[in-house]
C-alpha cells in the first residue's frame, strides 16, 4: 500500500465531535499554528530577580525623552513603576496624620505592636509608614518603628496591630520572593509609646485579588465597614483594577471607581503619586472615575464613568469628561478652553474605553460608541455604532492598530469599521468552563508578532486565571491551553511580550523553549491531538504498520526529542484500545529536515488519532505532514 499523507486543517475545533471533525485537530496545550502547521509556543524567562506585592492586573510601558524605559504595574496591594528591573512604590497616600496622633504599645515577649490612631480608617493588609517615632525603651527601637508596615489585624476603629520586624524594605525595590523579614520581640524595657512626634502615612487601602459576588457577609475587604453590616458593592468594585496612561513622561493612574492620581517624573522614582484634584491650579478635576485615558492624537485627558462638573464626588457611570487640551489641571468647561463633558444614552454603565489609531471605542454593558476628536466648539463627537452587544470584563478588549477584539458574555467580537461576531470553534469549551463569579479577571492580550489575540480566564474549577484561548486573526483559527498570567503587555518598549504571574514576578515571553519560573528551568509540557481518522467511513478496520514522522526541531541542542503517538478505537465513544509511540530525536549526524526515519507499529481499529507531545527541556518543534502505512483490514 502507498503511504498516506496526514494533512490536518489548522486550528482547534471543539464545537464538532472528534469523530465528525475528521481531518482536524481536537485538543492542544502550549501549541500555536504557523502557516497552518502546529508548533510549540515560545518559552518564558523572569523579567528580573525582584518581585512585587499583590496580584498584578495592569501593565503599561512607556519611554521618556532620555530613553528611560518604565513599566507601570497596578497590583491588588500597590502601584509600582519598574525601571532597570527594580520596582519603585508610588502608591498614593490616603491620609497623613498630624504629629502625635499615633502611639504604640508593646508586651514583653511579643512581636505584636498595638497602634492607636483615632478613626484610622484602615483595613487589614493596608500599608502605613511611620516617621518621627522614638524608641519604646528596649528592643523596639526608633529604627524598628520608623519604616513601612503592613497592618496585621484591625482591633477596632481606633486601634490595630503590626508585627515588629528588623529594619528592612518591605514592599520596596529590594524585596524578592525569597525574603522573609525577621521579627523583633519586645522586652520588659519596651514601656514607651513612641513619643509625641509620630506621624502615620497611610497608603490607599488595598483591594481584593478575588472578587466576591453580591451583598452581605464577605462582600468586601475585612474591616471596611462596621461589624456585621452588609456590603453594597458588586464584584467589579471589589476586585482591584487599575487604568493608567502616560501624559508625556509623567503617569496618570486610576483605581476603578475611585480617584485619579498623577505621578510627576521630574520628582523622581521615590515619590508617590498624588490625587489629580490636589495639584496646584486644579479646577473641577474629577474626584472619582471608572477609567482614565490620554488621547494621543489631541492630548486630552479623558475620564470615563466619573462625577459631573456640577456634582463633584457623585459618580455618574455614563458620564465622560475631558480636560482642556494639553492640561492636567483645567477641567472646568469654559468658552476659552476645550474641556467638556458628555453623557452616553445607552446602557447603565461604562465598562471600558479602548483607544485605536483613529478613534476611541467606548463600551457600555449593552452598546458601543465611537469617540472622535472633532475640534472646537464641541471638541469630541460621540456616535452609537452598535447595541445589544456584551463585553465580559473591563480588561477583555484589546486594540491592534484600528481593529478591536473583545470577549462578550457568550461570544467573541471584532470591530474594524463595523461590529461582527467572530466564528469560534472552541466557543462552548471556553464559555462552559469559565468561572463567571471571577469573570472580572478576564483580560485580552495582543501578541502581534504572531498575529494573535489571547484571552486569559479562570476556569470553572479555579478562582484565579489558569486557562487561555487564542484567536489567530491572520489565519482565522483558534487554539487553547493552560497558563497562569494575570496581566500582559505586547512587545514594543520591551523586546519581548511581558506578562505577570501570581507568583509576584514578571516574565519575558516568546524567548527560549522552557519555563523560566523555576531554577533550574523546567520543561513546558506541550501537546496537540487530532480528531479521529477512519477508512471508508468506518465500515471496516484499518491496520497501521508504519509511521514516518515529519518533525522539525526549532531548538539547536542535540538530543531534542518529541513523541508521536498513534492510537486506535473501534467506536466514536469507545476507549482507545491500542497505542503505539515513537520518539523523534535530533542528533548531530542528521539534518533537521531529515527526521523522517520510519517507525514500525502494529495497530488495528476502525479509526485512529495522532498525538504529538514534548515534556523535556530545551525542546522547540514544528509538525509537518507525517505519513502512515495504512490498509483496510476487514470488517471484523
Amino acid at each position: 500500500m502507498p503511504l498516506t499523507k496526514l494533512q490536518f486543517r489548522p486550528g482547534i475545533n471543539k464545537e464538532a465531535t472528534s469523530y465528525s471533525n475528521e481531518g482536524g485537530w481536537n485538543d492542544c496545550d502550549k501549541v500555536r499554528f504557523k502557516q497552518g502547521f502546529p508548533e510549540k509556543i515560545g518559552g518564558w524567562t523572569k523579567f528580573g530577580s525582584n518581585s512585587f506585592l499583590g496580584t498584578c492586573r495592569a501593565l503599561h510601558p512607556w519611554q521618556t525623552l532620555a530613553l528611560e524605559k518604565f513599566v507601570g504595574l497596578g497590583t491588588s496591594s500597590k502601584y509600582y513603576i519598574e525601571e532597570g528591573e527594580a520596582y519603585y512604590d508610588i502608591t498614593p497616600l490616603r491620609v497623613t496624620t498630624s504629629a502625635g496622633d499615633v502611639t504604640f504599645s508593646a508586651s514583653n515577649g511579643s512581636s505584636t505592636i498595638t497602634v492607636t490612631d483615632a478613626s484610622h480608617g484602615a483595613v487589614e493588609g493596608d500599608f502605613v509608614t511611620f516617621s518621627g517615632a522614638a524608641t519604646l525603651g528596649g528592643n523596639i527601637t526608633a529604627n524598628v518603628l520608623n519604616q513601612e508596615y503592613e497592618i496585621n489585624s484591625i482591633t477596632d476603629s481606633n486601634t490595630y496591630t503590626i508585627l515588629a520586624r528588623e529594619v528592612a524594605t518591605l514592599g520596596s525595590v529590594t524585596v524578592d520572593g525569597s525574603y522573609t523579614p525577621t521579627q523583633v520581640t519586645a522586652n520588659s524595657s519596651d514601656t514607651g509609646n513612641g513619643g509625641s512626634s509620630v506621624v502615620g502615612a497611610y497608603q490607599i487601602s488595598k483591594g481584593l485579588d478575588t472578587g466576591v459576588s453580591g451583598n452581605g457577609w464577605g462582600a468586601g475587604t475585612w474591616g471596611r465597614l462596621t461589624w456585621g453590616s452588609a456590603a453594597t458593592i458588586g464584584t467589579t468594585s471589589i476586585l482591584r483594577l487599575w487604568s493608567h496612561d502616560n501624559f508625556g513622561e509623567d503617569l496618570l493612574i486610576n483605581v476603578r471607581n475611585s480617584a485619579i492620581y498623577y505621578w510627576d517624573k521630574t520628582n523622581g522614582l521615590t515619590t508617590r503619586a498624588v490625587e489629580l484634584s490636589t495639584l496646584a491650579g486644579s479646577t473641577s478635576a474629577p474626584l472619582i472615575a471608572t477609567q482614565v485615558l490620554v488621547s494621543d492624537r489631541d492630548r486630552h485627558i479623558i475620564a470615563f464613568g466619573c462625577d459631573t462638573e456640577a456634582s463633584p464626588g457623585t459618580q455618574d457611570p455614563l458620564v465622560i469628561r475631558f480636560s482642556s487640551q494639553e492640561s492636567l489641571t483645567e477641567w472646568g468647561s469654559l468658552v476659552t478652553n476645550t474641556a467638556g463633558e458628555l453623557r452616553l444614552g445607552s446602557g447603565s454603565e461604562i465598562i471600558c474605553a479602548v483607544e485605536t489609531r483613529q478613534q476611541i471605542l467606548v463600551f457600555t454593558d449593552v452598546s458601543i460608541y465611537t469617540m472622535q476628536f472633532i475640534g472646537p466648539p464641541f471638541t469630541f463627537g460621540i456616535n452609537l455604532i452598535s447595541e445589544n452587544i456584551s463585553i465580559r470584563s473591563y480588561n477583555s478588549a484589546v486594540a491592534i492598530e484600528d481593529t478591536v477584539f473583545w470577549m462578550g458574555l457568550n461570544d467573541f467580537y471584532v470591530y474594524g469599521g463595523s461590529v461582527n461576531k467572530i466564528p469560534c470553534t472552541v466557543k462552548d469549551h471556553v464559555f462552559n468552563d469559565l468561572n463567571k463569579e471571577q469573570a472580572s479577571k478576564v483580560f485580552a492580550a495582543a501578541n502581534a508578532g504572531f498575529s494573535e489575540v489571547w484571552w486569559f480566564y479562570p476556569s470553572a474549577s479555579s478562582s484565579e486565571i489558569d486557562k487561555y484561548v487564542v484567536f489567530n486573526y491572520e489565519q482565522k483559527i483558534w487554539y487553547i491551553g493552560s497558563l497562569n498570567r494575570t496581566a500582559w503587555m505586547d512587545r514594543g518598549v520591551s523586546e519581548f511580550p511581558v506578562a505577570a504571574s501570581t507568583d509576584g514576578y514578571l516574565y519575558n515571553h516568546e524567548t527560549g523553549d522552557d519555563d523560566g519560573s523555576t531554577n533550574p528551568v523546567s520543561a513546558i509540557s506541550a501537546h496537540i491531538e487530532s480528531s479521529q481518522i477512519d477508512i471508508g467511513d468506518g465500515n471496516q478496520f484499518s491496520f497501521i504498520t508504519r509511521i514516518i514522522p515529519d518533525l522539525t526541531f526549532r531548538s539547536s541542542a542535540d538530543g531534542s526529542s518529541a513523541t508521536l503517538t498513534l492510537k486506535t478505537r473501534n467506536a466514536p465513544g469507545g476507549n482507545y484500545l491500542q497505542t503505539e509511540s515513537t520518539t523523534v530525536t535530533k542528533s548531530a549526524t542528521v539534518p533537521v529536515e531529515q527526521f523522517t526515519e520510519d517507525a514500525r507499529v502494529r495497530l488495528r481499529g476502525r479509526s485512529f488519532a495522532l498525538r504529538v507531545e514534548s515534556t523535556t527541556t530545551g525542546i522547540g518543534w514544528r509538525l509537518g505532514s507525517p505519513r502512515v502505512d495504512i490498509r483496510p483490514d476487514g470488517r471484523r
